[in-house]
């Protein structure tokens, strides 16, 4: 099978992390949330685990997320708590059309090591956002600390020797979103050869 190589690196290439405040109030279709999550299960994945977990909110659904990130923000911060980054995160999750948390589901027997089943729930997680830009919408991925906290892997139903990845926020978006400098390959790469 022929792809275009030239489409394929400029779909790559075009990938951007779209933050919530480029964010519009149209909602993205739950058909095109399904395609992402379709080229997510094409990810490359030692002993086909297949160790993704995607719980996807939307509609009423996203105020009982924010509702709960944001108080286990507020319980688990006593001290340092901050009521903007309270808000923030209410707001961010509000201000999306689909919030996916990402999981990754530990093989029972533990055979394929943890880091790899979570390079595998990246690769996931990079396949939608390339699906999401083929489609021209924006992606965000949020690792923030109650998104990836124990008690949110719990409010998931995702069993003790999982993960939660954190989420990716997913909306339509306006405005024009930097292109980011990227150090030159040649800088990250160490060739070893004849």
């Amino acid at each position: 099978m022929m792809i275009d190589v030239d489409q394929v690196k400029l779909l790559i290439q075009s990938r951007r992390s779209v933050k919530p405040n480029f964010y519009t109030t149209e909602i993205v279709s739950d058909e095109i949330i399904y395609d992402m999550l379709e080229s997510a299960r094409w990810a490359p994945t030692h002993g086909l685990t297949e160790p993704w977990k995607f719980f996807v909110f939307s509609g009423n659904y996203k105020h009982k997320l924010a509702d709960f990130l944001s108080e286990l923000y507020q319980l688990k911060s006593s001290v340092n708590f901050l009521q903007t980054k309270y808000e923030k995160i209410k707001t961010n999750i509000l201000k999306t059309s689909h919030v996916i948390m990402i999981g990754m589901q530990r093989q029972i027997n533990g055979k394929i090591p943890e880091v790899e089943e979570i390079c595998a729930v990246a690769c996931a997680v990079q396949n939608m956002q390339l699906t999401a830009t083929a489609y021209g919408i924006g992606c965000y991925w949020s690792t923030g600390s109650m998104s990836t906290h124990s008690e949110t892997k719990n409010f998931l139903g995702l069993r003790e020797a999982d993960v939660c990845l954190g989420m990716l926020y997913v909306s339509n978006y306006t405005g024009e979103i930097i292109t980011p400098k990227r150090t030159p390959t040649l800088e990250k790469t160490v060739w070893i050869k004849n």
